[in-house]
Order: structure tokens, then C-alpha cells, then sequence
């Protein structure tokens, strides 16, 4: 999904053209797109959705994946910077798995935060592409159990079975929880993080310059729903 993101989304689209093992199906969400990302997004015959106004991110992937034609659905912010091989290694644990009850995710390097802290910039005008590529090999976390974030692997059948994200939760806040528990009351158990599955993360972007999106209140909207706190304290 892509609200007003032209930058971020085509650094985002060239990181995955170049450093995949092979051409994967990109379909993109457009939120208003006035900044030149519709003219984009078309120009260059992406698979998309659009709506003329923001909708949140909910109803924008719900939107989106349902011109999906593959048996895997990868859901990313589009301010995130996959780096090489980021698809060997699903793959690959997919091959182990051997079944399709999972809900596999990277792990996200960001300048401040993240699963990993390395600073290769904090914005795209002085994102250092090369010092990432340099080090995001001996840069390293480990592969994790519990993780609902972004970026995340499940099967088309069951993001159908679950019904996509719960859109009472747009903007987004909460969704990614929500979306685990729908899947752990579905009989998946495996949520794994993928260590050498990597990606940069700027950091909410979109959220951050566009001070007129309102925030949600996920985690009464969760708690309400299910009878338990979005959090462990």
C-alpha cells in the first residue's frame, strides 16, 4: 500500500527487481497517488488497485491481493529495502517447513531501531545504499519465533481463509496482531522471523509526514475484540 510515497515505493520496487532470485508479481495499492505515483505506477503496467482518496491500510491490501495469482502473498511497507536474496531464504524455509501453516517475516535493519540497528540513513535523500550492501550480510540477528511484522509471508489460501486484514482496524495500528490471531485461531503455530531474510526500514514514512492520517486506537479495538491486551507487560 502507498499513500503520497513516490520515492519511498519506487526504491522499494528497484530493491526488489534487482537483488530477487526471480521476477516476482508486485501489485501495489494507490492512495491518492497525486504525487506522480499513479503516472507511475501505470506507466511502468503494475499490477494495482487505486482509490482516489486514503482508505487505510486495511481496506488497501485487502484491495490489492485480490488480484494476486500466486500461491504465496508477501505483504511490505513501501518504505523498505529488500536486500539480496531476501526470496532464497523464504524458500528455503519454506522447503523445510513443508507445510503451509506458517507466518514467516524479515528482519528489519532500521537507523534507530529495528530487529537490527544500523544506520545507512534515516530518509531516502541520504539512504547510503552501498554501506548497506557492504554489511547486511555480517549484520546479523537471529531467526525468531513470535514475530507479526512486517515484511510477511503466508499462503493465498489462508490470507482468503482469515479474510485479509480485519479493516475495523484502519489506519493499520493493530492490524498485524489482529491478523496473527486470526491465524493462530486457524491452527497456524509457526511465526517466524527469517534472520537472513532483510530488509531496511526507514520507519513509517508515510505516517510521518502526513500528520493529517489519525491515528487508530488498535489496541482498545483488539481488546474489545478478543478479551486480552494487544501487549505483554
Amino acid at each position: 500500500p502507498t499513500f503520497n510515497n513516490f520515492k519511498y515505493l519506487k526504491l522499494c520496487i528497484n530493491s526488489i527487481v534487482k537483488n530477487s532470485n526471480v521476477n516476482h508479481e508486485i501489485i501495489i495499492h494507490v492512495n491518492e497517488g497525486s504525487d506522480g505515483t499513479l503516472d507511475f505506477v501505470k506507466g511502468n503496467n503494475f499490477k494495482h488497485t487505486f482509490s482516489n482518496k486514503n482508505i487505510g491500510l486495511c481496506s488497501s491490501i485487502n484491495a490489492a491481493s485480490k488480484l494476486t495469482t500466486s500461491k504465496y502473498i508477501l505483504y511490505s511497507h513501501d518504505d523498505m529495502y529488500f536486500c539480496p536474496e531476501w526470496d532464497h531464504y523464504l524458500n528455503k524455509e519454506i522447503d523445510i517447513l513443508g507445510h503451509d501453516n506458517f507466518y514467516l517475516s524479515g528482519t528489519m535493519i532500521e537507523p534507530n531501531s529495528g530487529h537490527i540497528k544500523f544506520n545507512c540513513g534515516d530518509s531516502i535523500e541520504n539512504f547510503d545504499e552501498k554501506k548497506l550492501l557492504n554489511n547486511y550480510k555480517s549484520i546479523n540477528y537471529y531467526d525468531h519465533q513470535g514475530s507479526h511484522f512486517a515484511p510477511h509471508l503466508v499462503t493465498k489460501n489462508m490470507w482468503n481463509k482469515v479474510n485479509g486484514f480485519s479493516e475495523e482496524f484502519n489506519p493499520g495500528i493493530g492490524s498485524d496482531p489482529d491478523f496473527n490471531m486470526k491465524l493462530w485461531k486457524c491452527g497456524v503455530r509457526v511465526f517466524k522471523g527469517i534472520n537472513n531474510f532483510k530488509v531496511y526500514h526507514f520507519g513509517s514514512q508515510t505516517t510521518r509526514k502526513n500528520q493529517v492520517i489519525k491515528k487508530n486506537r488498535g489496541d482498545i479495538t483488539f481488546l474489545k475484540k478478543y478479551g486480552i491486551s494487544i501487549k505483554l507487560d
